[in-house]
């Protein structure tokens, strides 16, 4: 994903959110909606995962350094993961919990007319902020599902305004139901449903956001078109004859880690295959240009070797070998 989008993204979603938290609380003090102070409480909380993300992604640009020497790529996926964090806290159990009591002690809504323009000027500039991070968004996922692409995205940002984009309408649907029934049957109990149901929603977000940025920052491999590509540009048929095997790990979303065991022709002289590896590290960066770090291996193929299946003990994420080494 490139930076430019997902910032255009953050600075949409930031500006509706800012507006529409002033907008909410204004309308919470007229009104005593509790649906009102939940959605004004998640604005502001989304108000500030947006500058958390705006952070992060500051942060990762800085050079690497000798205690950091691949860099600082993955600080984006720290600050999205903090982001889930706040959305779960902040959002949804503050939400959960002011709709507890609302239900508990509930009281009659004021000046209706308050909640109910704020939550239509919310939907509209909620929805504008929802359709450019869908059009960002868009022109990365190719034929890939929405959920497919929240779960592939290497990039956190425009995920992470999606799904907070979504779940705001949602949740702005919710509370003018909410207000709605209370204002028809005169019962504010139904502005603490809509309360907690919009609670509810926003820890089912926080957790999947949490899920995808947990195995981000653990780890993830290149997608299996990316994975092709090196392959196929690592090969040349001539010095370097296959890919005996490969790891690959995003150091950042624009940042790949590419650790590859190479056969070469057994009477190759050591010259030949230093240039071999030049060349197919060229090879690998111009069909893969986020493939920063490469580490080329050279071997010689055995078929006997291959025969005998892969050697789990012998690469990175195999079970432990036996104290004896067998």
């Amino acid at each position: 994903m490139s930076a430019s989008g997902g910032t255009r993204a953050i600075m949409a979603a930031l500006g509706a959110n800012l507006a529409i938290a002033a907008a909410k609380f204004v309308a919470f003090a007229f009104s005593g909606s509790s649906s009102m102070l939940a959605e004004g409480v998640h604005s502001l909380a989304d108000s500030g995962n947006q500058f958390l993300l705006l952070i992060g992604g500051k942060r990762a640009q800085r050079e690497a350094t000798p205690q950091h020497p691949f860099g600082y790529g993955r600080e984006r996926y720290v600050y999205a993961f903090l982001v889930s964090i706040v959305l779960f806290s902040v959002g949804g159990m503050f939400a959960i919990y002011e709709g507890i009591e609302k239900i508990s002690h509930p009281h009659e809504l004021e000046h209706w007319y308050w909640p109910v323009g704020v939550l239509l000027f919310a939907i509209v500039a909620e929805g504008f902020s929802f359709r450019t991070a869908v059009k960002e968004a868009d022109a990365l996922r190719g034929k890939l599902s929405w959920p497919q692409f929240i779960r592939r995205a290497k990039a956190p940002e425009l995920p992470v305004v999606l799904l907070e984009d979504f779940g705001a309408l949602i949740g702005l649907v919710l509370a003018l139901g909410g207000v709605g029934l209370s204002l028809l049957t005169g019962d504010g109990v139904w502005d603490g449903i809509g309360t907690v149901c919009i609670g509810a929603l926003l820890v089912l977000i926080a957790l999947v956001l949490a899920a995808e940025t947990k195995s981000l920052l653990l780890g993830e491999a290149a997608g299996t078109d990316v994975v092709r590509r090196i392959e196929t540009a690592t090969v040349d048929g001539d010095t370097v004859t296959g890919v005996i095997h490969m790891r690959t790990l995003h150091l950042g979303p624009e940042e790949l880690l590419v650790a590859a065991k190479i056969a070469v022709q057994h009477d190759d002289t050591a010259a030949e295959v230093a240039a071999a590896i030049d060349a197919a590290e060229a090879r690998i960066r111009a069909a893969v240009p986020i493939a920063r770090v490469i580490y080329l291996e050279p071997d010689i193929y055995s078929e006997v070797e291959a025969a005998r299946g892969p050697d789990r003990e012998a690469t990175p994420g195999g079970p432990t070998p036996h104290p004896t080494g067998h």
